[in-house]
């Protein structure tokens, strides 16, 4: 007879949402054109998938990012409510989907990511560069940022991203060093900043990287996250509010106000990034399309 007893669970109450991160409903034509043709071809974006506040605005500039290589991830960070568990077998027309996708909505800038793909000998950088081609076949006006994983710090399987040299590169480092064990789990905040600079020094032009605020972060622990990312010669970082998906994920510290949020882009335009996007509502290709230039 199993008499073990599940450990309870401390209860954090959920606190409540401030008026500045409340989202108008999206609106306009362009948006809804776009919408239609999602529902009508079954196309899969992150932006309908992740219930993006930003949505409707990118969709009007026409900006949109899908996900590759299935929406179940090898890893569990306690921030993202992307499933975790064994992922399905890699599906290699998905870079011709993904690529008539772009071409129906008829988008001028594709952010692309995915989920991490531990299982796989090449973490998935195969299909990576394999959807970057059929993208640029099928739409040769239309510009790229790759929302990248750390490959496990695998310079090979980075290269495959470099050799295909899409406009913009990005990797997320998510949060502060102290935090990173916590939110991230099997990532390293060390390994992520080697890979941004990586990149920096074989050849990206423009490389980018995000943070979540909210999760216990104190100010001079942003200040030196800002700081090592310039230093890996990071061109572009976004900094955004953290927002529990449920209740098994980490709860939100704090609400950061919009003040906090101007201090830091402040700051970051002083350090000499070439674009700092912050404030409680950005996501990581949030105004996407102005980070090439």
């Amino acid at each position: 007879m199993n008499t073990e007893v599940a450990p309870i669970k401390e209860k954090t109450e959920r606190k409540p949402k401030p008026k500045w991160l409340r989202v108008k409903l999206p609106t306009g034509k362009k948006y809804t054109e776009l919408r239609s043709l999602v529902d009508k071809y079954d196309l899969h974006t992150i932006c309908t998938s992740g219930s993006c506040p930003n949505m409707g605005e990118c969709w009007s500039e026409g900006t949109a990012t899908f996900m590759i290589l299935g929406n179940i991830c090898t890893r569990s960070c306690g921030f993202c409510g992307v499933k975790t568990g064994r992922p399905e077998t890699v599906d290699w027309d998905e870079p011709e989907k993904v690529a008539r996708s772009i071409r129906l909505m008829k988008i001028k800038h594709a952010v692309v990511t995915s989920v991490d793909r531990d299982d796989l000998k090449d973490m998935g950088s195969i299909m990576w560069a394999e959807t970057v081609k059929a993208i640029r076949r099928m739409n040769p006006e239309t510009t790229l940022e790759t929302l990248i994983p750390d490959f496990q710090g695998n310079e090979r399987n980075i290269d495959r991203i470099i050799e295909v040299m899409p406009e913009v590169v990005s990797h997320n480092m998510e949060t502060v060093k102290r935090l990173t064990r916590e939110v991230r789990i099997q990532a390293k905040y060390d390994r992520s900043l080697g890979v941004l600079k990586y990149l920096k020094d074989n050849g990206i032009n423009r490389t980018k990287s995000g943070i979540m605020l909210g999760l216990g972060e104190q100010e001079e622990e942003v200040i030196q996250t800002l700081e090592d990312l310039r230093g890996a010669g990071v061109d572009v970082v976004t900094i955004g509010q953290y927002l529990q998906p449920s209740k098994r994920h980490l709860p939100v510290k704090q609400f950061i106000t919009p003040d906090q949020f101007k201090k830091y882009e402040e700051i970051g335009l002083e350090m000499g990034f070439r674009h700092v996007e912050s404030s409680a509502l950005v996501r990581s290709s949030y105004k996407a399309q102005k980070h090439i230039n």
